[in-house]
Parts: structure tokens; sequence; C-alpha cells
């Protein structure tokens, strides 16, 4: 890989503000309408005004262009304006893009953002149902005519090669959608709050793709979530503590395609994300034993296993019995099975109220938190800290 050694973004940049609309199924309003509260909340949180900002990142696959959120959303003259693609893969890459612009001097003031409605509108988990002809989509063409059509069939390749490998049942990815409806019960802004489940909910639960359940797979959220970016010392004169941007990555692994990798020597990992731990470790300059809360990207719950392993929290087939014994704080918020599915953007901001004290269901003393975003495709993460 390009990168061998540590980076000079870390400690350069912090998350100042974090804000929301609600999560719901069915949001009766407008995708901009839901990206320009999201903006509006995350500002306010961060004691900013839209006059503040000079830079906006989003993902591709989205329909609320920077432009048109920062006309909407009442902003000035912007200098820096970027999207990152592969979907939930771009969600912690948009915080790594604010923090180049940020650490380069580009821009002051940057606002991630992502906001859809992906229950009443669009459903990704729908599948493919029509595509335009592209490079890129050429790899599905040797997977959809055998009926490989939804992202849960195409993540069940690997979960079905996994147990196999390791010996194991459906109920080792059980544990994680058990953990993530736990803390979900306790979120108020979550749409499962109060609805907490048992390992038999989850082996009683429909198949979808086998081997994975309907509980093995996030839901679908219509809403909006926003981040604000900018410097380490700008951000200790507002609002909040600032969450220090202690390093962020992306990666992409060899013979890497969007879902569909399977042509890959070994089914059992996610080499994305192995590109992004070796550098967020680098970087950080610590290990998994220094992280106090993880919040791992959950569209589908054999990926967080093996995030797990990626980043050497256990060893390979190990991570189901390290989720069930709650060795490490995991996605205390509820996830994206449990709390909302806005493409990880609602997980960095639950990784900032960890580490301002601020979370419902709180980590006593969190200074460090992992935050992983969509697994799968071309991917990133970052760690945060606490300020000093």
């Amino acid at each position: 890989m390009s990168v061998r050694t540590k980076d000079r973004l870390g400690g350069r940049a912090a998350i100042a503000g974090i804000g929301a609309t609600e999560f719901s199924k069915d949001s009766g309003r407008s995708e901009l309408k839901l990206a320009v509260e999201a903006v509006h909340a995350a500002l306010d949180d961060a004691g900013l005004s839209p006059a503040d900002v000079d830079g906006m990142v989003t993902f591709t696959m989205d329909t609320n262009p920077e432009i048109t959120v920062a006309q909407a959303a009442g902003m000035g003259e912007l200098s820096f304006f970027s999207r990152v693609h592969y979907g939930g893969g771009a969600a912690c890459g948009t915080v790594q893009q604010a923090a180049l612009a940020v650490a380069a001097g580009v821009a002051d003031v940057v606002v991630c953002y992502r906001a859809f409605n992906e229950r009443s509108g669009r459903r990704f988990g729908s599948g493919v149902q029509h595509r335009e002809a592209s490079a890129e989509g050429a790899a599905l063409g040797w997977n959809l005519p055998f009926g490989l059509l939804t992202p849960a069939s195409w993540v069940a390749m690997a979960a079905q090669r996994y147990l196999h490998a390791y010996g194991l049942t459906p109920e080792a990815f059980g544990h994680v959608a058990v953990l993530d409806r736990k803390y979900a019960a306790t979120n108020p802004a979550a749409y499962f709050h109060g609805k907490p489940i048992t390992l038999a909910d989850h082996a009683a639960s429909r198949w979808i793709v086998e081997p994975l359940r309907l509980l093995d797979c996030c839901q679908e959220t219509d809403g909006g979530q926003a981040i604000v970016v900018t410097s380490v010392e700008r951000a200790r004169d507002l609002r909040h503590p600032p969450a220090v941007i202690a390093a962020a990555a992306q990666g992409a692994g060899r013979a890497q395609e969007q879902m569909t990798s399977f042509y890959r020597d070994d089914l059992t990992g996610l080499p994305e994300m192995s590109v992004v731990a070796r550098q967020l470790w680098r970087t950080a300059g610590i290990g998994p034993e220094e992280i106090d809360v993880g919040i791992l990207y959950d569209h589908f719950t054999p990926f967080v296993l093996m995030q797990l392993e990626e980043f050497g929290f256990c060893a390979p087939g190990e991570a189901a019995g390290f989720v069930a014994e709650e060795r490490l704080p995991l996605n205390t918020h509820g996830g994206q099975l449990g709390e909302a599915y806005l493409h990880g953007m609602n997980g960095i901001a639950e990784a900032v109220r960890q580490l301002r004290g601020t979370a419902v269901n709180q980590m006593p003393g969190a200074a460090t938190a992992l935050v992983t975003a969509g697994t799968g495709v071309p991917t990133s993460g970052l760690i945060l800290g606490s300020d000093g």
C-alpha cells in the first residue's frame, strides 16, 4: 500500500457540532428539507451560524448536492465541496475530507451531512432494479443473473463461508443483534426504543437469505444527520469540548468490488477494513486495548464480527464470543439495527456524545472511540479522542 507510516492529519481537526432530525419510517418532507434541518441543528450545537461555513462534504448516492444544501441552509461563499463514493463506506471518509481541508487551510468550518427518505422513498435494501451501464457495474453482471440481487444476498455469500470456516452456526450473528437492540431499547431517539430482543427472538426471525435472518439486517430509515468539523483550536472556543480527530483513513483491498468481492482468496474477512485499521492504529499511536467505545458499521451482523477481527480485538473466528461477553462497549446508540440507518453518520454522532459525556448509554470515562463506515465496499474509519 502507498501509506506505510503515520500520516500528518491526526490531531489537526475536531468535530465541534452534531445535529440530526428525528428518525422515522415516513418523514413527510423532502430529503433537502431533512438535510437543511440536520445542518442547522449541527451548527446550533456548535454555536456557529450558516455564515461561518465555507466547506461541505457528502456522499454519492445522494439527492442533496452540496451547493443546493448550502443555498437552502443560508450559507454564503464556499471554498471547498466534495463527495465521497461507495455509499455507507463514505461515512467516515466525509470527516476525513473535512479534516484534510481544515488542516490544509482550504476551509475553516466544514459540514458533513447525509439525509434521505430511505424508507418512504428509495429503499436501498430493495436491491438492483435498474442500473446504467458502467465499468463499475460490470462486476454485478457476474452475479445478478444468478439471483444475487440485494445487499443481503451479497453479504450472505461471505457470511456462509465465515460460518463454515470457523464451525459456527447463525447464532454467532445473533449476539450482535441482541447487543445493538439492548442499547437501542434505552435510547429514546432509536426506532426500536423499548424493544430489546433475545437470542431466541433472533433465531425465530424469518430467513432473508440464509444464513441471514431478518434481525441480522439493518432497518431502513428516513432522516438526516450532520457533523461540523473545524480546527482543534477553534473548536475549543465553541459550545462543547472538541472530539479530536486522532486518525482518519480510507481503504480499498486487493480484488475489491462493491459488495461482490467473491473472487478473493478468502471470504472470511474484510481486507478493505484491514487497510483502514492499520492506518488508524499507526496514526493514532494506539491499539485495540486503548479503545473505550466501538461504533462499528452494522448494516449486517456478520460484518461486525469480521471488523472486530480485522482491527485485532480478537482472533479470526472468535468475535462472536467477544461480543457475547461484551468485552467492548459496541454501538451504544443501538447502531443501524436499533437506532437508525443513516449510512453510519449517526454512529459518528454517538462517538462524539460518548467523548462529551452526554450519551444516553454513557460509558464512564470514555476518552477514545473507534468509528467505522460501510463494509463490503471501499470504506473508511475514524479514531476520535477527548481533547487533552
